[in-house]
């Protein structure tokens, strides 16, 4: 089992980078992500808001295949290292300001960062680390900043 990675791509730059599964502190997020993404994502990443040098995309409906309220905390912190790609669920009505239920996948591309929001501090459970490629990814991460969303494809490594 843990010898299973993810991947992650900015499509229009062909750049990826190498994500390990915290197998061994996060297996069952890591296990719902895993299965989840049988089929690769395609989609649209913005830069987070609140949380310092972090990049987040929804999972797609067609790829929700596991019960979001079901998962329990794990390996969870508020200020998350370079590489650390976090799961956070947000149910319906969750944020006065945002009322929309929202599957998120983020990953923090430089130290600095915290899963800090409209709300305050919001502990996400971290299910990989990215082990290869980081320097790379940040680079586009970055970019998002500066120019807008890029495309991500993010799915198993084969």
């Amino acid at each position: 089992m843990t010898d299973r990675k993810f991947y992650l791509t900015f499509v229009e730059a062909g750049v990826t980078g190498i994500l390990t599964p915290y197998w061994e502190t996060a297996p069952q997020t890591a296990g719902a992500i895993w299965t989840a993404l049988e089929k690769p994502i395609r989609v649209k990443a913005n830069h987070a808001i609140f949380a310092g040098p972090e990049i987040m995309m929804g999972l797609p409906e067609e790829n929700r295949t596991f019960d979001p309220a079901a998962l329990p905390p794990e390996n969870q912190t508020v200020q998350p290292l370079a590489g650390d790609m976090l799961w956070f669920y947000q149910p319906k009505n969750f944020f006065k300001i945002d009322p929309d239920e929202f599957w998120e996948i983020g990953m923090f591309y430089a130290d600095g960062g915290r899963t800090f929001g409209p709300t305050g501090w919001i502990p996400c459970s971290y299910f990989a680390r990215m082990t290869e490629g980081l320097d790379a990814i940040a680079e586009q991460c970055s970019l998002i900043r500066k120019e807008g969303q890029k495309t991500i494809e993010l799915g198993r490594v084969a």
